[in-house]
């Protein structure tokens, strides 16, 4: 058997051949790119078992009855698992889907017109300066919540009104804000962003859908309340509590807010090309993290972020 390196300059003297078909009258250039073609197959065929030839000569044989100590000098690797936020967020996004919900993924970069522009955010309005995010050098916007996709879900799904139905999507996705870090804060986490609309939507279907997922997630009934809270792409804007109860390290007596809720600002309904005389909608919005930390007594949310496998592995 030749080897690799002669068949290799075979196959460039081949090359080198080949280039005089151009010099050739043109009937005869057909055969002679046959012949070619068919020398250069055989020593491709011949340069495939010259090259498996080599690499099987450099791989020592398995010895199959040599005693189990030599053969533990081959690594051993643990399987890997879900990341608990991963685990979790499957786990709401079921809950979701047993309500009837769809499921769109939020977009990691985005522009100011759908951070803002789309969500009743005026130009100059100080209640941008709330959502403190990063900008990439061309502008781009990493969101800093999941209701940059409103927008682009009531677009895609309002054919279903135009037919008589309703718009039903939840959207999760990962967020990102100028934060300092510390136990309770941290610059990426997880939301996920919920909307509804129909001819008769209301804020008591909206509580209904917001304490069945927390009472399916924790797997207990719960007391809940609201508060008013202010969110430019909702009118009346609402924060969602639940009451900590002992089963999740609380004393019965004290409020935890979990997520922002409303109804659809008219403007928001407006820039999606949905008429609001007609329509009605409400959305809301929480982080994911916060769920986990509290259905597993966290005290450290940068846990989700560090990588460390000694935390991984309790889950």
């Amino acid at each position: 058997m030749l080897s690799v390196e002669k068949i290799k300059s075979s196959i460039k003297a081949l090359n080198a051949e080949y280039a005089k078909i151009k010099e050739l009258p043109p009937e005869e250039r057909a055969a002679f790119g046959q012949e070619m073609n068919a020398r250069r197959a055989e020593l491709n065929r011949q340069l495939q078992e010259a090259t498996d030839a080599a690499e099987d000569a450099e791989v020592a044989p398995i010895d199959k009855t040599a005693p189990s100590a030599p053969n533990q000098a081959i690594p051993r690797f643990n399987l890997g698992s879900k990341h608990p936020l991963m685990a979790e967020l499957n786990k709401v996004l079921s809950i979701y889907s047993h309500m009837g919900f769809d499921i769109m993924e939020a977009r990691q970069l985005d522009n100011e017109y759908n951070m803002f522009d789309t969500l009743n955010f005026p130009k100059g309005h100080p209640a941008r300066d709330g959502y403190d995010t990063f900008r990439t050098s061309e502008n781009f916007i990493p969101p800093a919540h999941t209701s940059t996709m409103q927008n682009r879900a009531l677009r895609r799904y309002r054919e279903r009104l135009e037919n008589g139905g309703q718009i039903a999507v939840v959207i999760p996705g990962r967020v990102f804000r100028n934060e300092d870090a510390d136990a309770t804060h941290e610059h990426t986490f997880y939301q996920c962003e919920g909307v509804f609309v129909s001819k008769d939507a209301t804020m008591g279907q909206m509580l209904g859908v917001l304490k069945n997922l927390f009472e399916t997630y924790y797997g207990q009934k719960l007391n809940t309340k609201t508060q008013p809270g202010y969110f430019p792409f909702t009118e009346p804007s609402l924060e969602f509590l639940i009451e900590k109860p002992k089963s999740l390290g609380g004393k019965g007596d004290g409020w935890l807010e979990m997520m922002g809720c409303g109804m659809i600002h008219p403007n928001v309904l407006k820039n999606a090309g949905i008429n609001p005389d007609e329509y009605k909608g409400f959305a809301w919005g929480g982080g994911i993290d916060r769920l986990v930390m509290l259905k597993y007594g966290l005290t450290d949310i940068r846990y989700f972020e560090s990588g460390s496998l000694k935390f991984l592995e309790e889950f």
